[in-house]
């Protein structure tokens, strides 16, 4: 109660400054082309009538949306650029004191199309973007984004990289969150992959790479978050969208859906339908190395192959109740069904040919998913001075059941030679409930402040039980020592304040803090064993960003994040793979802290070098635990002492030619872990560099091409030591029928080299494994778009939640 007494004390202590007097002296509007789309990234300067000269500038946002500073008294005009247009200078201003105030509206730009040898040359939209506290990367309208999904879609963006697990990691740290329309998604591991493999790539208008969060954001997340922007619909009418597509990597997968959005007067809503079955591909070829008497090994080779079937209905709608006020409901409805049959063919040699062991191990898996999701939110305009007050509620039901069987033949290679069949089974129940509720308030402050408000509160209800069976004399009997049934409940109660200004022309400063409490209770009900874990926390955060010169600003940032572990990594569960493999849960997984510290740098407001320090406490990793005697090996997530990175990355846009326009990153990254185990201190740390440059195309009869390289040297995470890899992918864009039909192919991975090749030792036990998943791949999309009324713009928001990212699915 003592913590809890704190939130409520600051919370009445920051919401009274909502009170405080207010000013606004901003220069605002939007640019758009002439079909009326937003022109992302426009320059917009600011000059004095009497001379032309420059006094402020700034870069608008992806929506067109732009912001500048009113200088001092005067008469002023705004100048449009942007790479492809037509240069506009608007029709000049009196500014008549410091709290002046101006909406431009809507700014319209007109295309510039160049005739040069037959070649139509048209203006590119820059791919990626660098701004002092995010990264954004423009997905509408590549060759990329044509038939992949968002998953494939994030694997390719500025340091983005997936994990041997599947999992996304930024800037070469792990547990990225991921948002939909600024909505915290509430699962992780594979479930929001699969999540994020049920997202068409071409709904997504861009992506925003966070990798400091303010106040405002859940303290969740220790690498960043990545902000899912879908394409909006503003366009009156009906419209939308029918696509299909094909994909083979050695085996077949099928997408196709339909889309249909309608605004009319006060009234916005959507509905999407989309059937996916996607293939699964996977080979791992693993050797294992005992340290005992006599050395033994066990060399496997794996091979995974399934299906998951994937029906996602999508439903929301927005109703304006006048100028200020808005409500909205989203619903989201998947059901998969999956399928996945594992194939292992393993040699166990003893040091002794007697004792050697071929085994033959087959597991086939079912799981059938029902994820339901449900949002209803309110957007207000409380005054004209940009006080607003948004609020959501969010309901998610997961639920899951898992079955799986396993047949074992084991052929001893001794004297005499014998042969053992074994089979096994499981049937594992599962769901979460999870229920969420914030409000956010801002409020202008001053002439150039604004502050920040909110609250947030969170129950989550985890039921898993894990049913084991194993044939003796014929006939399944229930396994008593692999079987449990762990019941898990957690509230989380947070609140928030963050305030900025500007301290003369060229300082800005944002300050934050964030309090979060947080109760946990876990019941194996099998074992009769109860834990509870409640802790307070602060979570501060500090930007400053100082603009030098016109072409040099630099900024830095601090914030302290927290990683709570995922729910099913709680659950004290044996989770069987082969005889000599299984996975077990650990209920005493603590969370994990991180101090991040960044200095970001942007030079002729083009070229970032960002410098980051973090280190990391209690770092939540993967550790094997290998058995010499029997040579079992069990793999946990376990907490290690510590995990410190430093690393710089540069952000290199270069227009090679009106046409050929090339996004550069590189990083370079030092990492080190330590483990305490077994009264010694582990330590694993590697410096390495990744590169990824993206190339695109204007090519003549409106043909796009667009070029992908990604390079990742040798990394460490936790224990592991990963080998470098390397990519290459291409894509090529077309539409017709005056742009109502697109169509798109691509090949990825052409040279299939995106190869996961780990090894670990620890105290002379040893790992190493060679895994590839399918990366190697062709696709091919199609996409016919359809309106009556307006041109389609696809649009809508979605449902994210941090709590489900844990709960390892959608």
């Amino acid at each position: 109660m003592k913590n809890l007494l704190h939130i409520i004390i600051l919370l009445l202590l920051i919401l009274p400054q909502a009170g405080f007097s207010q000013a606004t002296g901003f220069l605002t509007g939007a640019v758009k082309d002439e079909q009326g789309l937003p022109v992302g990234f426009a320059t917009v300067a600011l000059l004095k009538a009497a001379d032309a000269a420059v006094i402020n500038g700034t870069t608008a946002d992806a929506e067109g949306r732009f912001q500048i500073k009113s200088p001092v008294k005067g008469t002023y005009f705004l100048r449009f650029n942007f790479l492809g247009y037509v240069q506009l200078d608007a029709a000049p201003f009196e500014v008549t004191g410091d709290s002046f105030a101006k909406d431009f509206g809507t700014t319209t730009l007109k295309e510039n199309v160049q005739v040069l040898q037959e070649v139509v040359v048209q203006g590119m939209r820059p791919t990626v973007v660098a701004y002092a506290d995010k990264t954004v990367v423009n997905v509408d309208g590549t060759a990329m984004a044509g038939g992949s999904s968002a998953y494939e879609v994030l694997a390719k963006s500025p340091g983005v990289w997936i994990d041997q697990n599947g999992d996304l990691k930024l800037n070469g740290k792990a547990d990225v969150k991921v948002m939909i329309n600024n909505k915290l998604v509430h699962i992780n591991g594979k479930e929001l992959q699969s999540l994020l493999q049920t997202m068409s790539g071409e709904n997504i208008k861009d992506l925003e790479i966070i990798t400091n969060p303010s106040a405002k954001y859940d303290a969740e997340g220790a690498s960043g978050i990545i902000n899912i922007n879908l394409k909006k619909n503003n366009d009156a009418g009906l419209n939308g969208s029918l696509h299909s597509s094909y994909q083979y990597n050695e085996l077949n997968s099928y997408i196709a859906g339909a889309e249909v959005n309608y605004k009319k007067g006060p009234w916005n809503s959507f509905a999407s339908l989309d059937f996916a079955e996607r293939a699964n591909l996977r080979t791992n070829k693993m050797k294992r190395t005992f340290r005992n008497q006599q050395d033994s090994s066990l060399d496997q080779n794996l091979r995974e192959e399934g299906t998951r079937a994937v029906p996602t209905l999508r439903l929301g709608a927005d109703v304006d109740l006048n100028q200020q006020h808005s409500l909205g409901f989203l619903a989201d409805l998947s059901v998969y069904n999956t399928e996945n049959n594992i194939r292992t063919l393993a040699k166990l040699v003893d040091g002794n040919p007697e004792n050697d062991v071929l085994i033959d191990a087959l597991n086939n898996g079912k799981a059938n998913k029902h994820n339901s999701t449900l949002n209803l939110h309110y957007v207000g305009k409380l005054d004209t001075l940009g006080t607003t007050l948004s609020a959501d509620l969010d309901y998610v039901r997961l639920y899951s059941q898992d079955d799986a069987s396993f047949l074992n033949r084991l052929d001893s290679l001794g004297i005499p030679a014998g042969v053992s069949i074994n089979r096994l089974m499981y049937d594992n129940p599962n769901n979460y409930d999870i229920y969420a509720a914030k409000a956010d308030l801002t409020k202008a402050v001053g002439k150039t402040g604004k502050l920040e408000v909110g609250a947030k509160a969170s129950h989550v209800i985890s039921d898993n039980e894990l049913k084991f069976y194993e044939e003796t004399d014929g006939n399944m009997q229930p396994d008593a020592k692999r079987s449990n049934h762990f019941i898990y409940k957690e509230n989380i109660l947070a609140v928030y304040t963050s305030y900025s200004t500007a301290i003369g022309q060229k300082l800005n400063i944002q300050a934050g803090l964030r309090a979060e409490q947080t109760f946990a209770k876990g019941n194996s009900v099998t074992m009769n064993q109860k834990s509870s874990s409640d802790y307070f926390n602060l979570f501060p955060t500090l930007f400053v960003q100082h603009t030098v010169s016109d072409n040099y600003q630099v900024s830095y940032s601090y914030s302290r994040r927290i990683d709570r572990p995922q729910y099913s990594a709680l659950n004290p569960f044996i989770f069987y793979i082969d005889p000599y493999s299984w996975v077990v849960g650990n209920p005493n997984l603590k969370p994990q802290y991180t101090n991040a510290f960044s200095m970001t740098q942007t030079i002729n407001q083009r070229y970032n070098v960002v410098v980051g320090y973090a280190v990391t406490k209690d770092f939540i990793a993967e550790i094997p635990v290998q058995n010499a005697a029997d040579k079992t090996t069990y793999f946990q997530q376990q907490n290690l002492e510590s995990m410190k990175s430093l690393s710089a990355t540069l952000i290199a846009p270069v227009q090679v030619l009106p046409v050929w326009q090339i996004n550069n990153t590189a990083t370079l990254l030092h990492q080190k872990f330590t483990k305490e185990l077994d009264l010694q201190t582990l330590e694993n740390e590697q410096v390495s560099f990744m590169l990824q440059s993206n190339h695109t195309l204007q090519l003549p009869k409106d043909v796009r091409l667009e070029i992908n390289t990604a390079y990742q040297g040798p990394v460490a995470y936790g224990l592991y030591h990963v080998d470098a890899n390397w990519g290459v992918d291409a894509g090529l864009k077309r539409s017709f029928m005056n742009d109502k039909l697109d169509v798109s192919m691509s090949v990825t991975d052409i040279f299939k080299s995106r190869r996961m090749v780990g090894t670990i030792n620890i105290d002379g036990n040893s790992i190493i494994a060679d895994q590839y998943r399918g990366t190697q791949s062709f696709k091919i999309n199609l996409r016919y778009r359809f309106s009556k009324g307006s041109e389609f713009k696809s649009g809508k928001k979605s449902i994210s939640l941090d709590e489900v990212n844990r709960a390892g699915g959608k």
